[in-house]
């Protein structure tokens, strides 16, 4: 069930009367251009205006700054090869830093402006804006979160496998490696609140599935030093750990256990490593043992998709390093062009009939890893997971080391 904090939230941050009641229709609603194309809230004869509330400043920096820079290019490209439906694209982009109050504000100041949102970082902002979006707002949103609390919204539309899934795929990847086996305890270093907690239902089930126990740590997104949770593991005798937070826990982790002679495989989602890390001294550890999950292939991958973007974006951010935010933006960004582009030609570009077009898509983005499936807003665009190991010779530190499948325990998952 859907955790609703709406009320709470607007409660607490003390929204306007506006940002958490019925809202004003837009002037422009309604209204048809010379083409007989409708329009609405974001969309003027010259321009289609879309948001990004994104954390360049908190504990997903450097993630943040990768996905806002690349759909930053894939605006500048469109609008290079004439924008769509004869428009411009313009993008406005606030930092909330992973603050829940920068994040609601941010919202509720974008959300009249724009037509929708291209990227929205953080789970338990976007489930705290959800009701509004369902009930009133209606406008797209493309998280950069993957919570399985997010399914079912037509207007919130999660790209790529959600937490549980992809832990169940990551665990799935230590048992078939015979790295773990039944009997065994795993730990789980999990973030509290929405992405670590739906992370570690996922690893509940495989579990459960497999005959593996879990032996679990919450930690919070301030928490850096991992040695305590690094200690009451070690103590457990888990043979593996999986890690749902940031890089920055993740290296800690991995570090503390390397340091403490604990030599256990580390899996993290796909949110939990960055290539900066390399280069501290964790990096040696992070190179030695330790795997992340995700939904799309690495930057670093020589396939068509991710060597072209690689190309492009290192032309456009030279002095800026490569990771799989850039990959993970510019997909977000290229799969609302196409909602966009299905919209105009149904004429309307309407928040209503982007949603609509967006429910036509059901075979995109292959040439980065896989192939994603929009139709039902009950399921995952895909239940498929690549497993990767940072590599330094590779840009963007990852390196594919079982392509994207999904596990027979995340084919039989039923989705809470």
């Amino acid at each position: 069930m859907k955790l609703r904090v709406f009320g709470a939230v607007c409660a607490a941050l003390a929204l306007t009367l506006v940002g958490c009641s019925e809202k004003a229709k837009s002037s422009d609603e309604g209204a048809q251009d010379k083409g007989g194309v409708k329009t609405g809230e974001g969309v003027t004869a010259s321009t289609i205006s879309l948001g990004a509330l994104t954390d360049m400043t908190g504990v997903y920096a450097s993630l943040g700054k990768s996905v806002t820079q690349a759909q930053q290019l894939w605006v500048k490209q469109t609008n290079a090869a004439g924008g769509i439906c004869k428009r411009k694209i313009e993008l406005t982009v606030r930092d909330h830093g992973y603050d829940p109050q920068k994040a609601i504000a941010g919202y509720t100041e974008l959300e009249p402006k724009v037509l929708g949102f291209v990227q929205f970082i953080g789970s338990p902002f976007v489930a705290a804006v959800e009701q509004r979006i369902d009930g009133q707002d209606k406008g797209l949103v493309l998280p950069q979160a993957w919570s399985a609390n997010l399914l079912g919204s037509k207007y919130v539309r999660v790209i790529g496998s959600t937490y549980d899934v992809e832990t169940i795929n990551a665990i799935d990847y230590l048992l078939a490696e015979k790295r773990i086996a039944k009997g065994d305890k795993i730990g789980h270093v999990y973030f509290e609140g929405d992405y670590g907690e739906n992370a570690l239902a996922g690893s509940k089930y495989a579990a459960k599935e497999a005959g593996l126990t879990v032996v679990e740590q919450k930690i919070k997104p301030t928490d850096n030093d991992m040695t305590a949770q690094v200690a009451a593991l070690k103590q457990a005798g888990v043979k593996a750990i999986v890690v749902s937070a940031g890089p920055r826990q993740a290296a800690s982790l991995v570090g503390v256990a390397a340091a403490t002679g604990f030599k256990v495989p580390v899996v993290g989602n796909n949110s939990a490593f960055a290539p900066q890390l390399l280069k501290t001294q964790a990096g040696p550890a992070l190179l030695k043992d330790y795997y992340v999950a995700a939904s799309t292939l690495p930057i670093g991958d020589p396939g068509a998709g991710p060597a072209k973007l690689s190309k492009e974006y290192g032309a456009q951010y030279p002095k800026d390093g490569l990771d799989n935010g850039v990959i993970a933006g510019y997909t977000a960004a290229t799969l609302y062009g196409e909602a966009l582009t299905k919209a105009c030609a149904a004429k309307d570009l309407t928040r209503e009939g982007v949603d609509k077009a967006l429910l036509t898509i059901k075979d995109f983005g292959s040439d980065f890893g896989m192939s994603h499936d929009f139709s039902d807003p009950a399921a995952p665009s895909t239940r498929q997971s690549v497993i990767m190991k940072p590599n330094a010779k590779t840009p963007g530190g990852l390196k594919v080391v079982r392509p994207a499948q999904a596990a027979a325990a995340a084919k039989s998952y039923t989705l809470k």
